[in-house]
């Protein structure tokens, strides 16, 4: 097969994605362009309540901060491309670009990955252990999960963008959404296995034991809020993990079916669906999910917006 010259800055692969395939590409595009509005607006929202209202200055929701700023440059590394790539028929992204996108997303998945695992020891304190919440979770604790999410995910995320990027590649038309590891190894002129198998078992280590100690939290915090005396206290501690879970089994649902499945159980329309999934779907849904089942989320948004913004009699 002759050898397409992929490993210099200047030439540029193809991103197929799931606009492309779509049998009805106008409908989707205009989804994509309203999740991806309600993923900045919503983010946004959320970051600048956090910031600005004293009562948030607190771990659970320095943690959510982190995780909303994740999420809103998650999606936009991806969606605007996506949507200016379909508006002008212009499907290109140069070998650096393609690096680079990689690097951001595996950067910004791994230490959302390793967040969700922190923000579930957080609520496991706060409920198994609320005298001793705020030793546990000081500031400087606090701000030490935060910076190790992002430095251990930047620095795995930089391995493996390196190491899959020098790669020769023989085709370079890539049937995804995005630069990733998965799709971009189809295209390689060698013998890949092992690499896969390494990517294979390290999707397994970075993604199994956050999962383990979020599984493991929770099943403390169940204990505990049912030997709890209050209905009241059980019920406002269930509806908080409840959110918490919720975008715990969106990420590591799709995480798993993209890093840890084996190659053979992948097609390129259900990566597709996949990567639309975690990088435009969920980002726009999870402040939704922490905020509207929030009430001290929503009594901040009303003060910091002012009542005749959000009528205090509102339903949430």
């Amino acid at each position: 097969m002759e050898l397409w010259n992929s490993s210099t800055w200047g030439s540029s692969f193809i991103l197929v994605g799931i606009l492309n395939d779509s049998g009805a590409p106008e409908l989707l595009c205009a989804m994509i362009t309203f999740l991806y509005i309600l993923a900045l607006a919503s983010n946004g929202l959320l970051l600048l309540v956090i910031t600005m209202d004293v009562r948030l200055q607190v771990p659970m929701y320095l943690l959510l901060r982190q995780l909303s700023l994740m999420d809103l440059l998650f999606t936009s590394v991806v969606t605007p491309k996506t949507l200016l790539d379909y508006l002008r028929r212009e499907n290109s992204i140069s070998f650096g670009g393609c690096a680079l996108q990689m690097f951001l997303a595996l950067t910004l998945g791994g230490a959302e990955d390793l967040l969700l695992a922190f923000m579930a020891y957080d609520r496991y304190v706060a409920i198994c252990h609320p005298l001793n919440y705020m030793i546990f979770m000081k500031p400087r604790v606090c701000w030490l999960m935060v910076a190790t999410s992002w430095i251990l995910a930047s620095l795995s995320a930089l391995g493996y963008t390196v190491y899959t990027m020098h790669y020769p590649y023989c085709k370079a038309q890539i049937k995804h959404l995005l630069c990733e590891i998965p799709p971009l190894l189809k295209l390689t002129c060698t013998d890949t296995s092992r690499y896969e198998l390494m990517v294979y078992v390290m999707g397994v280590t970075f993604l199994i034991p956050p999962l383990a100690a979020i599984l493991a939290s929770y099943t403390l915090i169940l204990f505990t809020v049912l030997h709890m005396p209050s209905n009241e206290g059980k019920k406002k501690a269930l509806l908080t993990c409840s959110s918490h879970l919720t975008v715990v089994g969106m990420f590591y649902g799709a995480a798993t079916f993209m890093y840890v499945l084996p190659s053979s159980f992948h097609s390129p329309k259900q990566d597709n669906i996949i990567s639309v999934f975690y990088t435009i779907v969920t980002p726009a849904l999870n402040p939704l999910i922490y905020s509207l089942r929030n009430k001290e989320v929503m009594g901040a948004l009303r003060r910091v917006l002012g009542k005749h913004l959000l009528p205090t009699h509102s339903a949430f």
